[in-house]
Parts: C-alpha cells; structure tokens; sequence
C-alpha cells in the first residue's frame, strides 16, 4: 500500500450527476472508476491532503475511495456540504468517516463524532487529533450543486486485467 490521497471538489451542473462529474474533476478524480470502500486505512499506508488528485493511471481504471458527498437541487436554500476526517492509531492503522449536509459546521460536528464513536469501538489505541476536510458549494437556483471530498487509496487499477 503506498499512499491515501485525499481529494475534494465542488461544482454546479444542469443535472445531479453533471455537477457530480464536475465536482470529481475539481478534485481529480473523474477519470475513474470509483470503487466505495467503507472507512479502515491500512497500517501501512500514509494519508495525504492534495486538495486535486494528481494522476493516478489510465482513464477508466477502477479507484478504491472513501466519498463523501452532498448534491442539492436547484433553489434549495444552504449549501452543498461533504465532509472527510481521518484519525490514525498508534500502530498506523485509522479511520475515515464521512458525512455529508448543508452546513458545513453540522457536517463538521458529524465527522467528528463519526471517528469519535468508531475508535470507541476498536481496540486501538488513538494518539492523535483527527484531521477533518469539509468542502462546500453555495445552492444555485438554476443549477444543482455538488461537493465531494474524496480518500483516494493508491493508484487505480484495470478492470480489464
């Protein structure tokens, strides 16, 4: 396992899936197949914040993540909020957890409490504050807006192979 990045983006778009893709680019990571995974990093593997992915392989390939991700639809008051934190034990091992909403404060308070109550399930011990990346976009009224936050594990892989 080499490296954990991670990624966010925001964008409008005529259609959720529109602002969806373009909030992916935002981040650098729309080339890819997407793969969800729920929440537990590797020991081995180190976290690092990009803000844009930088390129991880062939168009199409598929990409392990953590997403988190919010889409409004137009004239919806507040803003498009997702939220992406990550804690690490001692031993390396860690957490992500996501959340997503339209204040990105409640979104924030959401992560926080996420990792909180999954290290009290675990019997790890947690040395370190977690790290906590909260990305949003204004709700437009002719368009639907998207924020993501995404933990990208590695580089991607064929899916053809």
């Amino acid at each position: 396992m080499s490296t954990i990045r991670v990624a966010w983006g925001s964008a409008t778009g005529p259609t959720a899936m529109s602002s969806f893709d373009a909030a992916l680019a935002e981040a650098g990571v729309h080339n890819y197949n997407l793969v969800a995974l729920s929440s537990v990093v590797p020991a081995e593997a180190s976290v690092e914040r990009v803000g844009t992915a930088p390129d991880l392989g062939p168009a199409g390939d598929a990409l392990y993540a953590v997403v988190g991700r919010e889409t409004l639809l137009p004239g919806v008051d507040g803003d498009a909020c997702a939220g992406l934190g990550w804690i690490r034990s001692e031993s390396g091992r860690g957490l992500f957890y996501e959340a997503s909403g339209t204040d990105p404060d409640a979104v924030e308070r959401a992560v926080r409490a996420g990792l909180q109550r999954g290290t009290e399930l675990r019997e790890w011990t947690f040395s370190a504050d977690p790290e906590v990346v909260v990305e949003s976009v204004p709700a437009h009224d002719a368009d639907h807006a998207t924020a993501v936050v995404v933990a990208a594990y590695g580089d991607s892989e064929s899916l053809l192979d």
